[in-house]
């Protein structure tokens, strides 16, 4: 690891100060992804800026129709809310499902949702659940926030506040976890809100996405039948030592399959 300056802010204001002044510095939240990568130098900030004891960040607020989540708010407090687990199951769910327990207390809703990696858990509950992600500059849609590959909608010195989950009428998350990582080869979330149903499908691809034949068949009918015949073109799928792409296509609806079933189950 090479040698950087260590900043801890004090508020969301000096970390923006913080992040103008200090070039190529990062921000840490969980720093799950972020330490990992400078251990084995693949990166090389100059500084990093410790968004860790910033409370205004932190903390869960359930509304009527919607819920909001700190950005520094930690998978664990996500996993260990139970007034969360009443309202949208799915999101709880995925929260305790991420990683192991060491990973679940240090990682961060912000952290993971601004690295973007292809097999993180909380991108596919943002996209399905519409969300809306809010920045110390702007409020971003869910679906305009995700570019790709570890990219994401943020610009320079854009820092993630907090994220507001619509609420809908029932929702689940499946996964097929990586056995050692628990990251997911693939995941799906689908959120049925009555009026729509959003399937978001993460670890498959570059980043997370919305399957529209699938939004399709099960805002018609929320059943197994409708979807048990829908395979996932195979053109941008990943390729790894884990899965191919024709494996990836037909987890996929395995996820998907095993979601719907959770859901007419709740």
């Amino acid at each position: 690891m090479y040698s950087f300056k260590f900043h801890h802010a004090k508020n969301l204001q000096n970390a923006t100060e913080l992040l103008a002044s200090n070039t190529d510095a990062k921000l840490l939240a969980g720093g799950q992804s972020l330490l990992a990568s400078m251990k084995l130098r693949l990166n090389n900030p100059s500084a990093l800026i410790d968004l860790k004891g910033i409370e205004e960040l932190v903390g869960i607020e359930i509304l009527t129709n919607e819920v909001f989540v700190g950005a520094m708010t930690r998978h664990a407090q996500v996993a260990g809310s139970i007034e969360l687990q009443n309202v949208i199951p799915g999101l709880h769910h995925l929260a305790g499902s991420i990683a192991d327990r060491m990973v679940r207390n240090m990682g961060t809703l912000g952290g993971s949702l601004a690295n973007s990696d292809p097999s993180a858990d909380y991108p596919a509950a943002t996209l399905a659940l519409n969300s809306t992600i809010f920045t110390n500059q702007r409020s971003i849609p869910a679906d305009d926030f995700f570019k790709g590959l570890f990219q994401t909608a943020l610009n320079e010195h854009e820092i993630i506040t907090k994220v507001r989950f619509l609420i809908p009428k029932r929702s689940a998350y499946v996964k097929f976890k990586h056995p050692a990582s628990r990251y997911a080869v693939v995941g799906v979330f689908i959120a049925d809100f009555g009026h729509e149903v959003r399937v978001a499908v993460t670890g498959a691809a570059s980043c997370v996405f919305r399957h529209a034949a699938m939004e399709s068949a099960l805002s018609k009918e929320m059943s197994v039948d409708s979807i048990s015949d829908i395979m996932t073109p195979t053109t941008n799928l990943n390729c790894d030592i884990f899965a191919d792409e024709e494996y990836r296509s037909n987890l996929i609806t395995r996820m998907a399959i095993k979601a719907v079933e959770k859901i007419n189950h709740l």
